[in-house]
């Protein structure tokens, strides 16, 4: 059986969907966020530790048919974690076409970065949206 393969949505689908319940994850730097901005509610996780949310690949702690919404500063950092849950057995897995830019650009939520890069070490912000 092959695995459903993420789907790059444009932002304002993206946006609808979240709108729905779709769980958002927020998956760029501090410094990505610091700069462009944030997007409220959204969780935010390092695109390597996906265990910290979303449990191991033999446990998951979120329901494999959660909807699920990557962002991050383009399409080429969202890609490989939307890739990586539907190879964890995710099954409703998207991913924000033109990232972060696109669906502030698309008017959706979004507050704007504070300029500063962080300075310091950084532990992920892990909320549920």
């Amino acid at each position: 059986m092959t695995q459903p393969q993420p789907l790059l949505t444009p932002a304002s689908d993206a946006g609808a969907r979240v709108a729905d319940g779709a769980f958002l994850i927020d998956v760029r730097s501090e410094g990505g966020r610091a700069t462009a901005g944030t997007i409220p509610g959204a969780t935010v996780t390092d695109r390597d530790d996906l265990d910290a949310i979303f449990g191991s690949a033999s446990a998951p702690a979120v329901s494999l048919d959660t909807p699920v919404v990557v962002v991050c500063g383009s399409e080429r950092g969202s890609g490989p974690v939307a890739e990586a849950l539907a190879a964890r057995g995710y099954t409703n897995v998207t991913h924000v076409e033109g990232g972060f830019p696109a669906w502030r650009d698309a008017g959706l939520p979004a507050e704007p970065g504070t300029g500063a890069a962080p300075s310091g070490p950084h532990e992920p912000v892990r909320q549920r949206a």
